[in-house]
């Protein structure tokens, strides 16, 4: 599997890995504001934007491991490894499974524990209803939860951004991705066996994903730290992207000044 992939800058390479249902076009924002201090890198998981969805039974480890493939083929041998939402589902089974590639962790509205019945039961329904008919599921069910009430009211070119790329996430590849999700482990011991800094990172507004989540992550991780998004929701990185490249940027510096340093 060759994952699409859109990148800008040079030297510390980021790897950021995209949101349930969008795609790499999520992150816009951070290729232009945080390539004038490293090498951003965005793929397309399997089945969204530019990626093929392949015949693989639904697993986040495939996923991570598709990532660890693409960093073969740009050359990376180490990086640090962020996401949001699903994004952070597939940088906690990349830690798993790839912990010598990892240079930092950036987490964003995200959490570690596995999905309770209830939820991998809601999954289920809405991988088949995406299947039956499409996206109006997700528009009707998921758009409304992934951005905060403030972007509600005051932003509706953010918005209607969003919307698109709500609309535009195939059909199989949400059924995939919801099948995977369901499926994940509880990654709070992976966190706990970290032995590089990790950046929390959430959304004020956030109910998808809330801040108790954010710091159970943060407090199991040994070199974990929290920063809360104001007047952001679950897309914080979307809705509040100079806040969010500002934390990431500070991270980078303070955290993971000696290896930028070494790569740039």
């Amino acid at each position: 599997m060759q994952l699409y992939s859109r990148s800008a800058g040079t030297g510390l390479p980021v790897v950021l890995l995209h949101a349930f249902p969008l795609s790499s076009a999520m992150w816009l924002a951070q290729r232009e504001g945080l390539s004038r201090s490293c090498r951003v890198i965005t793929p397309d998981l399997r089945g969204f934007g530019g990626s093929r969805l392949g015949e693989d039974d639904p697993s986040i480890d495939l996923m991570a491991d598709d990532v660890a493939a693409l960093l073969d083929a740009e050359g990376v041998d180490r990086a640090v490894v962020g996401g949001l939402s699903m994004g952070g589902y597939v940088t906690m089974a990349f830690c798993r499974r790839h912990p010598d590639r990892v240079l930092g962790v950036i987490l964003a509205d995200t959490k570690a524990t596995p999905d309770p019945p209830a939820a991998r039961e809601n999954r289920e329904r809405i991988a088949r209803a995406a299947l039956d008919g499409g996206s109006d599921v997700l528009v009707r069910e998921v758009l409304p939860t992934l951005v905060g009430r403030t972007t509600k009211e005051r932003r509706a070119m953010v918005f209607g951004r969003v919307k698109g790329l709500v609309q535009a996430a195939p059909p199989g590849a949400v059924a995939w991705a919801q099948r995977a999700m369901a499926a994940r482990p509880d990654s709070l011991p992976t966190l706990a066996a970290l032995k590089a800094p990790a950046l929390v990172l959430v959304g004020e507004e956030d109910e998808l994903a809330p801040r108790g989540d954010a710091e159970a992550m943060a407090q199991a991780a040994p070199e974990g730290r929290l920063e809360v998004i104001p007047k952001a929701g679950h897309l914080s990185a979307v809705e509040q992207p100079e806040a969010f490249n500002a934390a990431v940027t500070a991270f980078l510096s303070s955290d993971l000044g000696e290896a930028a340093r070494s790569l740039g």
